[in-house]
């Protein structure tokens, strides 16, 4: 027999958590107890927005879900805002939160919040566990939820009664991660369609990337000479100072980016969304229909043509994307060569700061 915190912490470690972020509450101090005998990593913060931002960031840098637990009203709601970061920005995360016991539910107990309601419309799924027995299931769903497709934060509320009980319930088993992967007729459509082109242009966003995919995409860049921009929050995904670099899609972009964007007849989207920060509030183009041949890219088939129509909607995530298509080579060297360099000149120029004084600092 073990207690629901017990089997709470067997199930992180299943699946492989190693640190979670949390400000100490009364309402979860089964779980509390369970951590002090574990090998994962507590890390207590002083305030739970920050904690919630601290899992956010776990999840950001490694892939995997940034765990965080808080206890429930107040500290729920001060860690909304890394739980609406985490869902605008698709970053893997797990908030656990401490609920009242069950007896109380539906009462008005001090600090209770319907955290369905509450969480319903910044998190991918949001969940109350009364059985501590259906523990394992839920937490290892709730890994799936917040890794697959589009990444996000998962919401998993824990009465204190539930906690506390002991059952007799199966060992955790770690989730199975899936990989969506582009078609080979996508990829010959998105080939010839840059074959064609003109005066076509990268935008790299979302998450999903790993070291090895930044490396491929850098290749696809120079072999197919293309220019290439970094989404909002995005700018790590590919080296400023390397010659195919034209800029940063996002707030404040460069007026001579913006125009290259717009004027561009082939615009090759990897990963992003393109949302309201990165397309200047979507002007850079037109919605639903743009006027440039877009190829989106996205691990989420439910993004595909949910703001712009594209003309080749590729299901596939940016990491299996650039694998594949770092195999395809173009017929002939492209033709618009020049105009990558154009493009990295306009961007250190609107990146270097106007002198101000008589001389250099």
């Amino acid at each position: 027999m073990k207690t629901g915190g017990q089997l709470i912490v067997e199930a992180l470690e299943a699946n492989g958590t190693d640190r979670i972020f949390c400000v100490p509450g009364e309402s979860y101090l089964a779980v509390l107890d369970a951590l002090h005998d574990s090998s994962i990593r507590t890390i207590v913060c002083r305030q739970e927005g920050g904690a919630a931002m601290m899992a956010d960031c776990q999840g950001r840098l490694t892939g995997k879900p940034g765990i965080c637990f808080v206890t429930r009203g107040p500290g729920a709601t001060n860690a909304s805002a890394g739980v609406h970061i985490a869902m605008q920005d698709s970053v893997p995360m797990i908030l656990f939160i401490g609920q009242v016991a069950s007896h109380a539910k539906e009462r008005e107990a001090f600090q209770e919040v319907d955290y369905k309601r509450f969480f319903g419309d910044i998190a991918k799924w949001v969940v109350e566990i009364d059985d501590a027995a259906r523990i394992p299931e839920f937490v290892t769903r709730a890994f799936s939820v917040a890794t697959s497709g589009r990444p996000g934060p998962v919401v998993i509320s824990l009465p204190e009664d539930m906690l506390t009980s002991e059952v007799e319930a199966p060992a955790a088993l770690p989730h199975t991660p899936v990989e969506t992967r582009p078609g080979e007729a996508e990829l010959d459509a998105a080939q010839m369609l840059l074959a064609n082109a003109k005066r076509p242009f990268v935008i790299l966003g979302g998450t999903r990337w790993n070291e090895e995919a930044v490396a491929q995409m850098r290749v696809i860049a120079e072999t197919w000479s293309l220019p290439v921009g970094c989404s909002f929050r995005r700018q790590m995904l590919f080296d400023h100072l390397h010659p195919n670099y034209a800029g940063d899609v996002g707030i404040g972009i460069n007026p001579k980016l913006a125009e290259r964007i717009k004027q561009a007849d082939v615009v090759l989207l990897i990963g992003g969304r393109l949302g309201e920060m990165p397309s200047s509030d979507y002007t850079l183009l037109k919605s639903p229909y743009p006027d440039q041949a877009l190829v989106h890219v996205h691990a989420d088939a439910g993004e595909l043509g949910r703001v712009y129509r594209p003309t080749i909607a590729i299901n596939a995530s940016p990491a299996a994307f650039v694998e594949a298509f770092a195999k395809c080579k173009p017929a002939a060297s492209p033709s618009w060569a020049a105009e990558v360099e154009k493009a990295h000149a306009a961007y250190l120029e609107w990146s270097t700061p106007p002198q101000t004084g008589p001389g250099a600092v």
